[in-house]
């Protein structure tokens, strides 16, 4: 993608020069940056998330994100909106507060004396001073009479700071804890920042190179710390260029050739790299805080996984390794946990964006060579978080989505080891259990394996994900058979009696007591109301499993009307996963976590779409802002904003690796998709807040009664026409080839 950046950004209609602060710019046709809120998410704590969110000035999928810092170093809480103090400007590459930030190191104007202090150092602020857009940011720092802005590049970035009347004003770089800084000369300050919490080798670090337009003197402070001085005259602008490398000081001074044009221009780059990026889909509506909350989300999908690989002397693409701590070749995607993410996020990808894709496939190849596994959750190399081993899913569907140019074979590869492996260190790569599933068909929950129903689950997924793509590869059925029969392992820890999943222990029991409300314990941040439908590749047998579809129906209209009850038990508190839960108003449904996002889409398969319909509608008019407050729980590396991207399209991938899309119902009059293959039209004139409900939908002028759409149809260029109502039709998509896909039925042989 860097590549492709460099182009957009080469081309890029220059800006006017100007020296002062940029204002809020007015909306242009196809400015859709203009509608995206940096802000989104970030009224959040502890103990409650709207996103957990920072406001991440960045190119898409870049390097390196800026942000300002209201939070101590070091706290995954790098920026809350609640917050009254500017502690710094944040080089960041932090994926969630829970896996917290590498690398890190952050600038801070002061004039109110020598303060490199973090503390002394900060400022008062006022979000009313604050201008936030993906490609710049600005605010007045109260205390020091500055203001401060910023524009960004993928490795590097421009810093402008306007100083009053002062005859010593100061410039802190912060390395962290461990760094250290050298002040070369009177305009040049190297740094070396080393601060991470994982997956690194030893020889980790971030090496930082400043350059300032002003000469300055260097003033006494610790060895992680330098702070320089100079005289200022009121409305004086001091310019920075701030580039960092992980590979070494000579690839950071390279890269800092990516800020050698005017402000103005760098700003005007990445402005239009956003806007290339967010008109993959052009959305036309009335309802402007739609607008702002679709792109918002769409900025969101497209931050993670951030391209580590930098453009060395001679133009070779290469990385720093975490695995190694060489200098490898090629791509290098990082900052994502697939447990999240391969629900809507590489789907979304593999549709609009399928360039990108394909670097990410290159790059979980580079993965694979250099620690014999793939990651389940990276940061910047593997984290031991999270179950599943859902890389199966991200290979398989973009592969089955016709991604190419990267080495599948070896891929195919890295999948099969991963299923019957565990990485030696880091328990979430590869197959916790692995022994007991390929075994018993199960992980049982006796055997001191935690989580285990939740990642027999996802391991069935998986194994079936590793069949579909060995299928398409024309591996041989020998090979083939044993994940075949794998993929219906899912019936192991359904308990009959309950009707719900449950652990299930060695000797074949079923844990009791059981309570479908307990969170944890055999389950992943959720409870059994939650895994029971994570059957993504073969609902009809989950439904066969409860008894039909009366059943199954009644059983989901449980979950969205029963008291928001629940069983802390495992945790020993309420974590706030559970608390997100309980304050929205719809039972025991958890949006806010990943494990029940697709549930809603599950009535298409059992002859009541119009249930999907309303309560998706229901979650995106709910749970959805354009605010600081904009999520209902934690957005997940753009896995949360990208159910929103789909889902207000009119449609959702529940199964990635199927080839199809359920259908839900479109928030919009009319959306645009720019694919390869052409355009995807989608019309829905009618649409309002009272008609949400799908009346009747044409696929190319065609009668189309499917609760689903194929993914090889829209590829090619369509036209969807919808036409909605205020009431539901009880006559649309009922029959039985209505349903979307389902492996028991696909393959009815299937064991």
């Amino acid at each position: 993608m860097r590549h492709k950046l460099i182009t957009i950004l080469a081309l890029a209609v220059l800006a006017t020069a100007c020296s002062q602060p940029v204002s809020n710019p007015s909306k242009k046709l196809g400015d859709w940056a203009e509608y995206v809120n940096p802000m989104a998410g970030t009224l959040s704590t502890f103990n409650l998330s709207t996103g957990n969110t920072y406001p991440a000035i960045a190119v898409p999928w870049g390097a390196h994100f800026w942000t300002p810092q209201t939070g101590k170093n070091g706290d995954g809480w790098t920026y809350r909106y609640d917050a009254t103090h500017i502690r710094g400007f944040k080089q960041t590459h932090q994926p969630s507060p829970w896996i917290n930030d590498y690398g890190a190191f952050s600038l801070m104007p002061v004039t109110t004396g020598p303060y490199y202090d973090e503390e002394k150092r900060a400022s008062w602020f006022s979000h009313k001073t604050e201008v936030a857009k993906p490609y710049y940011y600005s605010v007045y720092l109260a205390d020091h009479d500055v203001t401060a802005e910023l524009v960004p590049a993928s490795h590097a970035a421009w810093f402008r700071f306007t100083y009053p009347e002062c005859e010593k004003s100061y410039l802190v770089l912060d390395a962290y804890e461990g760094g250290k800084v050298e002040v070369v000369d009177d305009h040049t300050i190297r740094a070396w920042a080393v601060n991470n919490h994982g997956g690194v080798a030893p020889n980790f670090c971030n090496y930082i190179l400043v350059k300032s337009d002003t000469p300055f003197e260097v003033e006494k402070s610790p060895a992680n710390i330098a702070m320089v001085s100079f005289p200022t005259t009121k409305g004086q602008v001091v310019s920075l260029k701030v580039a960092s490398s992980f590979i070494s000081m000579e690839q950071a001074r390279l890269n800092l050739g990516e800020v050698n044009d005017p402000f103005e221009e760098v700003m005007m780059y990445s402005q239009t790299a956003w806007n290339q990026a967010l008109g993959a889909i052009e959305v036309e509506d009335d309802n402007i805080d739609h607008l702002r909350t679709f792109y918002t989300c769409l900025y969101r999908s497209l931050l993670f996984p951030r391209d580590l690989a930098e453009i060395g002397m001679f133009g070779v693409l290469q990385h720093y390794s975490p695995h190694t701590g060489e200098v490898e070749k090629g791509h290098f995607y990082t900052d994502t946990g697939f447990w999240d993410t391969f629900r809507s996020l590489f789907p979304l990808m593999n549709l609009l964006y399928p360039q990108v894709s394909s670097q990410v496939q290159e790059g979980l190849v580079n993965d694979y060579l250099e620690s014999g596994f793939l990651p389940e959750w990276a940061s910047p190399g593997h984290r031991n978080c999270m179950v599943g081993n859902n890389s199966a899913s991200v290979v398989a569907d973009a592969y089955l989505s016709g991604i190419r140019d990267y080495d599948i074979g070896k891929l195919w590869e890295a999948v099969t080891h991963g299923a019957h492996a565990v990485h030696p260190t880091v328990g979430s790569s590869g197959r916790r259990g692995w022994e007991y599933y390929d075994k018993l068909g199960y992980v049982p929950c006796d055997v001191g394996i935690n989580e285990n129903a939740a990642r027999t689950l996802e391991y069935a997924y998986d194994d079936w994900c590793i069949y579909q793509l060995g299928k398409a590869l024309n591996i041989d059925e020998e090979q083939l058979a044993p994940y075949r029969k794998a993929a219906m392992n899912y019936r192991n820890v359904f308990d009959p009696e309950f009707k719900l999943m449950n652990g299930r222990q060695a000797d074949g029991t079923f844990r009791r007591p059981f309570s479908p409300l307990k969170w944890g314990g055999d389950f992943t941040e959720g409870n059994s109301l939650h895994y029971t439908w994570s059957v993504f590749h073969d609902i009809e047998g989950l439904i066969g499993l409860m008894g039909g579809e009366d059943a199954f129906n009644a059983q989901m209209d449980t979950v969205f009307v029963m008291p928001p009850k629940y069983d802390d038990s495992y945790y020993g508190f309420p974590i706030h996963e559970i608390i997100e839960m309980t304050v929205m108003g719809m039972g025991n449904y958890a949006h806010g976590n990943q494990p029940i996002q697709h549930m809603l889409y599950l009535y298409d398969w059992s002859r009541q779409p119009w249930k999907t319909q309303a309560r998706v509608r229901e979650v995106m008019e709910k749970f959805y802002t354009p605010w600081a407050d904009a999520y209902c729980g934690d957005e997940d590396n753009g896995q949360t904003s990208a159910w929103y991207v789909f889902s207000a399209l009119g449609f959702y991938p529940v199964c990635p690796g199927s080839g199809q899309y359920a259908l839900g119902t479109p928030l919009f009059k009319k959306a645009t998709l720019h694919l390869n293959g052409g355009d995807v039209v989608i019309e829905a004139p009618d649409n309002s807040a009272e008609n949400f409900y799908v009346n009747d939908l044409q696929v190319n002028g065609q009668e189309w009664t499917r609760n689903y759409l194929l993914q090889s149809d829209l590829q090619k260029g369509a036209k969807l026409h919808f036409k909605m109502a205020a009431q539901p039709n009880y006559k649309r998509g009922v029959a039985d080839d209505d349903k979307p896909y389902s492996f028991s039925i696909a393959e009815p042989n299937a064991q």
